[in-house]
């Protein structure tokens, strides 16, 4: 398993949709997304994780990766359980209009405009993801947590 790199101490990270997905989804790389969603759960970084990625989890896990209804429902109630992370149970409109524009203005899609605003919300130092789109943002630092070669594994995984 990899070892969980990045900031030390009480900043949180904030999960996006990509990682929860990943750590559920038993690829050849799902290590790494693993070892943040098992540290979470156990208190060993703060996390913050908002409700609504994991519909978006729940979707790629069918969708994408094979999984039926009833497999990621279990996957996702079980995650939901975890008691250590601080679930972001908003999704006010001032959040997503903040969203939005956070979106327009570094033309990134709304879901990552989102996921931006929760982050600046919550205090979070570094969002955790599978996309450099939030490389963008300056209020927090980003971590993408697959290489090229590991992305380059998945994508042959999943038949591309």
């Amino acid at each position: 398993m990899a070892e969980i790199t990045g900031p030390s101490g009480p900043d949180p990270y904030l999960f996006d949709v990509g990682v929860t997905t990943l750590a559920h989804a038993d690829t050849p790389v799902s290590d790494r997304p693993l070892s943040y969603v098992r540290k979470a759960i156990q208190g060993e970084i703060d996390a913050v994780v908002p409700y609504a990625s994991l519909v978006g989890a729940h979707h790629v896990l069918v969708r994408t990766y094979g999984f039926s209804n009833a497999e990621a429902t279990s996957f996702m109630r079980r995650f939901m359980d975890a008691k250590r992370i601080h679930w972001h149970d908003e999704i006010g409109e001032s959040t997503v209009r903040a969203g939005f524009e956070l979106a327009g203005a570094v033309n990134v899609e709304g879901w990552d405009g989102y996921y931006a605003q929760v982050a600046i919300d919550e205090g979070v130092n570094t969002v955790l993801t599978l996309d450099d789109d939030f490389e963008q943002f300056d209020a927090f630092d980003t971590e993408v947590i697959l290489s090229p070669v590991e992305f380059r594994e998945l994508n042959e995984f999943l038949g591309g």
